[in-house]
């Protein structure tokens, strides 16, 4: 048994109507379409590549030292105004060298303080 189609002649105002919406979406499109391509442009830029680059290692280094600082209840987010400060204090001052003495010896007695706490732990 063969099944009839029955077309369906719309009116004709229908039809301007879908038109005109089709012509829209299509300047949507190839209005997308270029603005992409001008995103694909910039961030092929080697300044922007750097800075992708350096926003990433940010981000690794943020998280490692947001993962090492949770058993204490730290974070960098409450850490970095006191960190700034105190940099800016050692620069203003010229207290370069002694600073970084101040900041190795920090992370020796950091270090030394997770261990211990470890082994107590065991």
């Amino acid at each position: 048994m063969e099944t009839q189609t029955v077309e369906v002649i719309a009116p004709k105002e229908d039809m301007q109507e879908r038109k005109a919406q089709l012509i829209r979406e299509g300047e949507f499109y190839r209005v997308a379409l270029v603005h992409v391509k001008a995103q694909v442009k910039h961030a092929a830029r080697p300044e922007v590549l750097f800075h992708s680059a350096l926003d990433h290692a940010t981000w690794a280094v943020r998280s490692r030292v947001d993962s090492l600082l949770k058993p204490t209840g730290a974070s960098m987010a409450t850490l970095a105004p006191i960190l700034v400060t105190a940099v800016r204090i050692f620069r203003n001052r010229r207290m370069g060298i002694a600073g970084i003495a101040l900041a190795v010896a920090m992370a020796g007695f950091g270090w030394y303080m997770q261990q211990r706490r470890l082994k107590q732990a065991t």
